[in-house]
């Protein structure tokens, strides 16, 4: 099965609503969209979406990685032999996390196709459906509130909460108030998106705990880079502390695990380049018995697709982010994962069931 051609595409969709972090505010979700034909007919995709802020991939560099250095290397070459590729994928580029993520779920989607699996069951089958979360962005606190009841309203259990923004006593009254409308039922997660400073991370989630606020957990309270302040809350807090920016790489997972930093671990595939870090990363963590969630960026169902057949392949991914196709204001792919509310399943096609991908307005590079 070999590489015929491989065509790159721009696609943009707008959100229903500004999705807004400590980091960034999205109103269209952008990605490069990668096509894989193989000589046999077998068409694999992918997607990449810039998140300048967290990969410092953009639109530009992700298609310029793949059409000048990955589909010169890439043409030809025998996807069967997936171990050496992906092998020689980590050392023709440095970096470029997205763009070897969208190649290597397209490769992915060619050989569980090759092999007449869902790309789930070809990675190891463990779970056929999902619950996910659903994301309430950073604003003042009653529009936080509003927009947390609707979720519920929507049937959603799970609320994934952004704050780090502005100042910790804010932040303390976005959770106050949310906790208040939703009731004790719901189940809340925290992302401060690297907002806080150690200090101010364990001084907020003390008064969490002490108020009786019950979060589930809290992700990436400080800088990526700061793993002794990541071990410090983690250290001095009861509740769960998940690292996310922290870990891009296996060898950063590495570091994390060793030193405790954190007691959870958010895989995302435009941060490991793929599915094939990605369940190095996953092994590693549950060796040290530490679950995984994993989530995404701003993407179309297609690179959640992707995302979602690796979470559900796994006995040590636990929880699941994938609400960023609910938030677009249409779906431009055909095929994939199906959302029933809150719950993800999967089709009976092989790989990654993608159908086709709606590109009118994006450029093919073929």
């Amino acid at each position: 099965m070999k590489v015929e051609r491989i065509e790159t595409y721009r696609v943009a969709v707008p959100l229903a609503k500004p999705f807004k972090t400590a980091l960034r505010t999205v109103t269209t979700a952008e990605s490069i969209i990668v096509k894989i034909i193989c000589d046999n007919g077998i068409i694999g995709w992918g997607e990449a979406p810039p998140t300048i802020v967290i990969t410092g991939d953009s639109l530009q560099s992700i298609e310029s990685a793949i059409q000048h250095v990955i589909k010169p290397f890439l043409e030809k070459k025998n996807l069967l032999n997936y171990e050496s590729i992906f092998q020689e994928l980590k050392t023709i580029l440095i970096g470029n996390s997205s763009a070897k993520a969208a190649i290597d779920m397209a490769v992915y989607d060619c050989i569980s196709q090759y092999c007449r699996l869902p790309l789930y069951q070809f990675l190891g089958g463990h779970k056929s459906k999902m619950e996910t979360d659903f994301t309430v962005s950073v604003n003042d606190p009653k529009e936080m509130s509003e927009d947390a009841v609707s979720y519920i309203q929507q049937g959603f259990n799970v609320l994934k909460v952004k704050v780090g923004k502005d100042d910790i006593s804010r932040d303390l009254d976005r959770i106050r108030e949310i906790r208040n409308r939703v009731g004790n039922q719901i189940k809340i997660r925290l992302d401060a998106n690297q907002g806080w400073t150690a200090k101010d991370a364990i001084r907020a989630i003390r008064k969490m705990e002490d108020s009786g606020l019950e979060i589930e957990l809290v992700e990436q309270p400080v800088k990526a880079d700061d793993l002794e302040g990541l071990k410090q809350v983690t250290d001095h807090v009861d509740t769960l502390i998940m690292a996310d920016e922290s870990v891009f790489s296996p060898k950063q997972a590495f570091q994390v695990l060793k030193t405790r930093s954190a007691d959870l671990i958010n895989i995302k595939l435009m941060k490991a380049g793929g599915i094939y870090q990605a369940q190095i990363i996953n092994q590693m963590a549950e060796i040290c018995g530490v679950e995984c969630m994993v989530g995404s960026m701003i993407e179309t169902r297609l690179g959640i697709t992707a995302a979602a057949h690796f979470a559900a392949s796994k006995k040590n991914i636990t929880r699941f982010d994938f609400d960023a196709p609910l938030m677009l204001a249409k779906d431009i792919v055909e095929g994939g994962i199906h959302y029933q509310g809150r719950l993800i399943t999967f089709s009976d096609e092989a790989g990654l069931g993608i159908k086709n991908v709606e590109l009118e307005g994006g450029g093919s590079n073929g």
